[in-house]
Parts: C-alpha cells; sequence; structure tokens
C-alpha cells in the first residue's frame, strides 16, 4: 500500500519535469512521472489523454521549440494521503522557428497550472492530471 505524499516530494518531482522538458530528454525518462491509467493533459494547443497522447504530443514540441527554461515559481500542494492536488507557476522560455521566417522568435510566460499527483504502489508520485489553467505573457513575447 502506498504512504502518504509530502509536499518535499511533489516540489522535487515539479522541479525534474521541467528539468527534463529543457532538455527534451527521451520518453524512457518521462513517462515514468505520468500515470500509466486515467491520465489526462491539457496544454494551450491540444487536450490528449493516455500516454499514447502525451508522446504525440511531445514529439511535436520538441521539434517546434528549442532553447527551452523552465523555471519553478511555485508550487502550493493540497495532500489527502497518496493524492493532492497542486498548483504549479512556472516561468517558460522559448525559442521557436516557423518557415519560412528569416529568424526565430522567443516566448516568455508565466504559466499557472493544476496538477493532480499520486503515489504508485512502489511509492512513486505520478502525475495523473496536468491542466494549464493560463498563460501570462512577458511584455514583448510571442505568442502561441
Amino acid at each position: 500500500m502506498p504512504g502518504t505524499l509530502t509536499h518535499a516530494q511533489i516540489r522535487k518531482m515539479a522541479v525534474e519535469w521541467y528539468q527534463k522538458l529543457d532538455v527534451h530528454a527521451p520518453m524512457v525518462e518521462i513517462l515514468p512521472m505520468l500515470a500509466e491509467k486515467g491520465l489526462h493533459m491539457k496544454f494551450p494547443e491540444a487536450t490528449l489523454s493516455g500516454l499514447s497522447g502525451f508522446e504525440g504530443w511531445y514529439q511535436t514540441v520538441i521539434r517546434l521549440f528549442f532553447d527551452e527554461q523552465h523555471q519553478v515559481r511555485r508550487v502550493k500542494s493540497v495532500i489527502k494521503g497518496n493524492r493532492a492536488k497542486v498548483k504549479v507557476v512556472v516561468r517558460w522560455a522559448a525559442s521557436r522557428w516557423r518557415s519560412p521566417a528569416a529568424c526565430s522568435d522567443r516566448i516568455v510566460a508565466d504559466a499557472y497550472q493544476t496538477w493532480e499527483v499520486r503515489l504508485t504502489k512502489a511509492g512513486a508520485p505520478v502525475i495523473t492530471s496536468y491542466i494549464v489553467d493560463r498563460i501570462v505573457y512577458a511584455k514583448g513575447s510571442a505568442r502561441l
């Protein structure tokens, strides 16, 4: 039986998640951070379910965005046993090139998100729901 989630576990997971996104880590490193069943994710450009839905989205965005930087600004969790609802604020900066543009553009924004996290039977936290609630762009930023 899984134990109780802690705020420290959740924060550590959030920081690791964004580090992996920054370096466009291989799927084998990212998938263990996501629930195998019942995964739901909503991004500004897509709503998806399941690991295969995430994989399709991820393979698209790692080919679109580069020089990514995620800085975790806030992680606030309400824990109930082996589950938690988590509010995350992350500063996201990324470059993007769209053909036939002569130059790339830069997106800089704070993403306000709501996650649901649970512990697996092995005691590892996984994301079961990941919703981007809103994006606040920095002055002069390109838009999605």
